[in-house]
């Protein structure tokens, strides 16, 4: 103690003042330390106590078991230490943060001291406690403390003497290419049985065998050890629509991985093997959480090619794509997804439409829409729920065939 280094500590009358209204407290030098933790800097909580008893000589500390605070925690510490490195066996992490838990009893009882003695500079026993202990882990397994994006936040329950875990998510940014008119983009639960499993589903809990997220998440959590993953799309297309072009953003959130040193480059080459050609990744990398919100926040234009089938001379499919151009689209929610999503009037706009092939009874057009344009529905018209819709406006029934999402016109990452 008498070793500690030369650091400003600058012991005013009110310090003084203070320390000598506290000298009557049961405190171990930490606990006392830190009713003036906030005061100074470069010293520990026991150096502080020992520069305040060279001028208040009557102070006198207890050993830890006998604090009337902490009962002794900060002489455990190593104990804890122990107990972390244990808790994060088979778990990598390169980044960790540690809290602690205490009875409410003691927090309160150090609440009521602080107020008592009128220190202004008291620093909390869970926060001292906290960095004590992220030090020495630190020291023990040469990962970074700190409360800045920890892999793992290690929690010590003091009363009950145990450590929790909890590992923070993996996150994976890429874009994908769906090249199969059956795949949904996200795992569908049965709705009969609500993914518990039953004869409709034939025990699986899915309403679809598999999607674009199982596809892309198998070969990463047998990478991360991961115990389940999230997905987070830059929008969706319908299950019978192919995704092409540069494809569509995706961030794969991936929930408590136990490894992170993993590759996503060799990850992507597995993609379209294990789904039989039917999904291609690009681009995929490390992400940070809040590209989860970017992604799922972005509304960019889209381009689509539709095959549509109706009796439309040539020249009326081009008249009346010039004439959808020139007037803003009201839909209302599609009957297709009303049970999932609110009734409302969306506006919509077709930016750009081009007929790209035709012959009697069959054409190809090719659009660019705003965010959120409900194409099918345009063509269609969904029973006046579309208006103007393409069949509105040519006065003949029109059916889509089938539709590809060709470009997803996101600036993300520019």
């Amino acid at each position: 103690m008498g070793d500690a280094p030369l650091v400003p500590f600058d012991l005013t009358a009110e310090a003084l003042a203070i320390a000598e209204r506290a000298r009557s407290e049961t405190l171990c030098a930490e606990c006392f330390g830190r009713l003036f933790g906030r005061l100074g800097r470069g010293l520990t909580n026991p150096h502080r106590a020992e520069r305040l008893r060279e001028r208040v000589p009557a102070l006198s500390f207890r050993a830890g078991s006998e604090c009337s605070l902490c009962h002794g925690a900060f002489d455990r510490i190593p104990v804890w230490v122990e107990r972390v490195v244990r808790a994060g066996e088979g778990i990598e992490y390169h980044r960790f943060t540690c809290g602690s838990r205490w009875e409410p009893e003691d927090l309160a009882r150090e609440e009521e001291l602080a107020r008592t003695i009128g220190t202004p500079w008291a620093e909390s026993i869970r926060a001292a406690f906290n960095r004590e202990l992220g030090k020495k882990v630190e020291a023990a397994t040469g990962a970074a403390g700190g409360s800045e994006r920890p892999d793992v936040v290690f929690l010590a329950d003091l009363p009950v003497g145990q450590v929790q875990v909890t590992i923070q998510p993996l996150y994976l940014y890429g874009r994908y290419r769906k090249l199969d008119r059956t795949l949904p983009q996200t795992r569908w639960p049965c709705r009969a049985c609500r993914g518990r499993g039953c004869e409709k589903c034939g025990g699986t809990g899915k309403t679809y065998s598999e999607s674009v997220e199982e596809i892309v998440a198998a070969p990463v959590l047998s990478a991360t050890g991961g115990e389940g993953t999230r997905f987070h799309g830059m929008g969706r297309e319908d299950i019978d629509a192919r995704m092409l072009g540069g494809g569509r953003p995706f961030v794969l959130e991936i929930r408590r991985p136990h490894r992170r040193s993993i590759d996503p480059v060799a990850i992507t080459a597995q993609i379209p093997a294990l789904s039989g050609g039917r999904v291609e990744v690009d681009g995929l990398r490390f992400a940070e959480p809040v590209e989860v919100v970017r992604v799922k926040e972005a509304a960019p234009e889209k381009s689509y090619r539709v095959v549509v089938l109706g009796e439309l001379p040539e020249a009326k499919v081009k008249e009346a794509l010039s004439l959808a151009l020139a007037r803003t689209i009201a839909q209302r929610t599609p009957t297709r997804v009303a049970h999932r999503r609110s009734d409302r009037v969306r506006p919509r706009r077709i930016v750009a439409a081009d007929l790209a092939s035709w012959e009697p009874g069959r054409f190809t057009i090719e659009l660019r829409t705003e965010a959120g344009t409900y194409v099918k529905e345009w063509v269609e018209g969904d029973g006046g729920r579309t208006e103007p819709s393409l069949s509105g406006i040519t006065g003949i029934p029109l059916k889509v065939e089938s539709l590809d999402v060709l470009e997803v016109h996101d600036t993300y990452g520019v």
